[in-house]
């Protein structure tokens, strides 16, 4: 059954569309749609399956690539465009991203600057995509310094997800993606937290059903703050800074490894939310008892909750260079209990050592 949800701003709306066995149906009708246009197509190796009926397409571009942090840079963004432009672009053309996050991320920089902008639709093919990086428009390029560090606000024409395509993820990959459902529960529905600690084993097992629902439920929640804080400017507790539950000591982990293999970015969130809960319960916000049934979630879905070089001073230099910071000290979101989060200021770098080790 089809779910839509719609994302209304001032300057664009778009849907995003949740449908089983849907994806080869939908782009048929858009390359279809679109036969007057050049259509560009950036898609994963992993899942090129689904657009082997348009190779033979006149106005069809497909790039193949392998995803990964890695081409999230400057010389894959360069290459990709330069493919794009040799081929035939104008400001009518279509951008299409099929694949996980790393390829969302690219293709809606690139979609965001060719030309100064040219409509996009986003096909995401993980679960950590179909719930997080696909909604709200984020995208980026890394860096020496550190991840996202380039990057604009860019909403797509369309979002597509189908939850079936998961079927070809490993374990590893759907824990990874359900990572940022439990984050979402975390910050601001304590009733979701619990529903999940009902049917997680159900998610993890890939039942349709309550895939499709776990999916949905997540993404009205990162919508609700997008919708209300769009170019995350807000300070309070509707602030789109509010998805950063994490992040701020995961992205410090992806920097410390060089988004190697070593930690994916929903393990490395994992690691994240639970040394911020660990934050959030010594500085007498959270509850001994929710920090406890954090953990426990975490690890009865095998997820983790720590690393041996989260208290080193390379970690801790990264920490500092967060996007969000000033000085030294480090601005990051806190729980103050399940379902009810906050934007702590202004936390000292001492403080944060002194309670997470």
């Amino acid at each position: 059954m089809s779910k839509i949800i719609k994302s209304k701003f001032k300057n664009k709306s778009y849907n995003i569309e949740i449908e089983n066995n849907s994806v080869i149906k939908k782009l048929t009708k858009i390359i279809k749609d679109n036969n007057n246009n050049k259509v560009h197509i950036i898609i994963d190796k992993k899942v090129k399956y689904l657009i082997k009926n348009f190779k033979n397409y006149s106005n069809v571009n497909i790039i193949l690539t392998n995803a990964g942090e890695n081409i999230k840079s400057f010389n894959f963004y360069k290459k990709i465009s330069n493919d794009i432009i040799t081929y035939g672009i104008d400001r009518k053309s279509l951008l299409i991203g099929i694949g996980g996050g790393t390829i969302g991320d690219l293709s809606g920089f690139i979609a965001a600057t060719i030309l100064r902008g040219i409509n996009f639709i986003l096909i995401p093919t993980t679960l950590l995509s179909q719930v997080d990086s696909s909604v709200g428009g984020k995208n980026g390029i890394n860096t020496i310094h550190g991840k996202n560090l380039i990057g604009t606000f860019y909403q797509p024409t369309k979002v597509i997800i189908d939850p079936a395509i998961l079927n070809t993820l490993s374990n590893r990959e759907l824990k990874s993606g359900y990572a940022e459902i439990l984050k979402h529960a975390l910050i601001n529905d304590a009733k979701f937290f619990y529903w999940l600690e009902k049917y997680y084993k159900k998610i993890l097992m890939l039942n349709k059903t309550t895939m499709e629902e776990a999916i949905y439920k997540s993404i009205k929640i990162k919508n609700k703050y997008i919708l209300t804080d769009p170019e995350e400017k807000l300070v309070s507790e509707n602030s789109r800074s509010m998805l950063n539950f994490g992040h701020t000591f995961g992205h410090a982990l992806e920097t410390f490894y060089k988004y190697k293999k070593k930690l994916t970015h929903g393990e490395a969130i994992s690691i994240g939310m639970f040394m911020e809960s660990k934050l959030s319960y010594s500085i007498g916000k959270l509850s001994k008892t929710d920090l406890n049934k954090i953990k426990n979630h975490l690890l009865n879905c095998g997820l983790p909750i720590k690393d041996k070089n989260s208290h080193s001073s390379i970690f801790f230099n990264i920490l500092l260079k967060d996007k969000k910071n000033y000085g030294k000290n480090i601005n990051l979101v806190l729980l103050k209990k399940i379902g009810k989060s906050y934007f702590k200021r202004n936390l000292n770098i001492k403080i944060i050592k002194q309670n997470i080790i």
